[in-house]
């Protein structure tokens, strides 16, 4: 059984990351599987930090966007939207190339708040950083949308 509400598979995550910070750091959703949901982002010079390794505040962005991502599947998203209220990372190892793989699973998804745990590997599957964001759910119309519709 998924976790997701509704019909997700017409929602296009990559227009509504256009002109956002998701698109800026070349963030890319790879994968919707029926528990979790799984993207990408490149380790290059949008991602790095002076040191030439992998920016913690990049791989927190990754994290902080498949949660994100995620309760904004798992609700009802005429009646709910879904907003970061606490994230933390450990960074575990570097990394200097390549592309580093998230993927986001629920720890709880309550009517009111979600935790989500978002597991960061590089390409040979070492895990880089594990990170849980915990979101609120707000009675809301979700207002995420394309940039022709910010706003």
């Amino acid at each position: 059984m998924s976790l997701w509400f509704g019909d997700v598979a017409g929602i296009d995550l990559p227009a509504m990351a256009s002109g956002t910070l998701i698109e800026n750091l070349g963030i890319e959703i790879v994968e919707l599987r029926d528990d979790a949901l799984v993207g990408r982002m490149p380790v290059d010079h949008r991602t790095v930090q002076p040191a030439g390794v992998l920016h913690g505040g990049a791989s927190v962005a990754l994290a902080e966007t498949l949660a994100s991502w995620a309760g904004y599947l798992a609700v009802d998203r005429d009646r709910f939207h879904v907003v970061g209220m606490e994230i933390n990372a450990n960074h575990l190892r570097p990394i200097s190339s390549g592309w580093v793989t998230a993927t986001a699973t629920p720890i709880s998804t309550g009517r009111r708040a979600h935790v989500w745990e978002v597991r960061i590997m590089d390409d040979i599957g070492k895990l880089v950083c594990i990170s849980r964001c915990t979101l609120a759910v707000i009675e809301q119309r979700s207002t995420y949308g394309t940039p022709d519709s910010r706003g």
